[in-house]
C-alpha cells in the first residue's frame, strides 16, 4: 500500500524506498558505474549515500563552486519553463536541501514534497530559514527515487535536478516519475551533460578534475566526493539517450533544452493519460 504524497505539511516520512525483490534478484550480481569505478549494483546506493553524508552541510556552497554560480540560472530556467500555478503540486526527487522546491513555491506553485535517499541532505534543507518560512506548504520524505512510496497520480510535476546520475537504476526512477504523475502532469530533469565544443570540453575537464577536488577539500574537507561527482557527469547518458529513456517510460512531447553550451540540459516530458 502506497502513501498519499500530500497531506500534513512539514512532516517527515519514514519510508526509505526499498528495492523490490524481483529487481534485486535480477541485478544484485551485476556491476554498474560509480564515477569511473565499477561496483556491484547493490553497492551503489550505499556509496552515493556516503558521498552526500560527507558533503551535506556544504552542498549548497559547493554547487556554486562546481558551476561558478550558474546553477542558479539553470534552476530558474527550469522553473520558468514549468510556469507553476497555485494549484500545482510538486514531488522533487533527490531534492536534497530543497532548492528546487523553494524556487517552485516562490515561482507560484502550491505545495512541494522534497524527497531524497539521504537523511543528512534533508536535514540540511530543513534547517534553511528560507524554507522554514514555507513549512506549511512543504513535506519531506526519505525515499528512493527508484521505488517511491507514494500513490499513483499524486503530483502535477515531478522534478530531479543533478540527481539522476547518482541513481542506480535510472530507468526505474523515470518510470516512477511517470507513475506518480497525474494525467497531464510533467516530468523535468536538470542535469549536467556532455559539452560539444572540444576547446570548451578541455577547459571543463581541467576544471572538473584538477580544480574541483581541491576546492572540495578546502570547502567541504572532502576531495574524493567531488572527484566522484565530476566522474559521474562523464558517465551519464547523452541527452539523446536520456530522451529515449523518457519515451520508454511513456512520456510524450519530449523536449530538451541545452544550457551554457551544453554543460547542462533540461529534459521535459508529459504524461498525457
Amino acid at each position: 500500500m502506497k502513501d498519499p504524497a500530500f497531506g500534513k505539511p512539514d512532516q517527515q516520512n519514514s519510508h526509505t524506498g526499498r528495492v523490490s525483490h524481483s529487481n534485486a534478484a535480477n541485478h544484485d550480481d551485476d556491476t554498474i558505474d560509480f564515477g569511473f569505478r565499477t561496483v556491484q549494483r547493490g553497492e551503489k546506493a550505499r556509496l552515493v549515500r556516503g558521498v552526500f553524508d560527507s558533503v551535506a552541510n556544504r552542498y549548497d556552497i559547493m554547487n556554486d563552486v562546481m558551476s561558478g554560480g550558474i546553477h542558479r540560472l539553470w534552476k530558474s530556467a527550469m522553473i520558468d519553463w514549468m510556469a507553476p500555478q497555485p494549484h500545482h503540486k510538486l514531488i522533487d526527487l533527490a531534492g536534497g536541501t530543497g532548492d528546487i522546491s523553494l524556487r517552485f513555491l516562490r515561482g507560484g506553485g502550491g505545495e512541494a514534497l522534497i524527497t531524497d535517499i539521504n537523511h543528512a541532505m534533508l536535514e540540511a534543507g530543513r534547517g534553511r530559514r528560507d524554507l522554514q518560512k514555507m513549512a506549511h506548504r512543504l513535506r519531506w520524505a526519505v525515499a528512493n527515487a527508484e521505488t517511491l512510496p507514494f500513490d499513483d497520480h499524486s503530483a502535477d510535476f515531478v522534478t530531479i535536478a543533478f540527481g539522476l546520475r547518482n541513481v542506480t537504476d535510472r530507468q526505474a526512477a523515470i518510470n516512477e516519475a511517470y507513475r506518480v504523475l497525474k494525467p497531464g502532469g510533467r516530468f523535468l530533469c536538470l542535469e549536467f551533460s556532455h559539452v560539444q565544443s572540444r576547446p570548451l570540453a578541455r577547459l571543463y575537464d581541467s576544471w572538473s578534475f584538477n580544480v574541483l577536488p581541491v576546492m572540495g577539500q578546502m570547502i567541504a574537507g572532502d576531495a574524493n566526493s567531488y572527484r566522484y561527482l565530476a566522474e559521474s557527469i562523464r558517465q551519464f547518458p547523452t541527452k539523446e539517450v536520456l530522451a529515449d529513456m523518457f519515451a520508454e517510460a511513456g512520456f510524450a512531447q519530449i523536449r530538451v533544452r541545452s544550457l551554457s553550451a551544453g554543460i547542462a540540459c533540461i529534459h521535459s516530458g508529459w504524461k498525457l493519460d
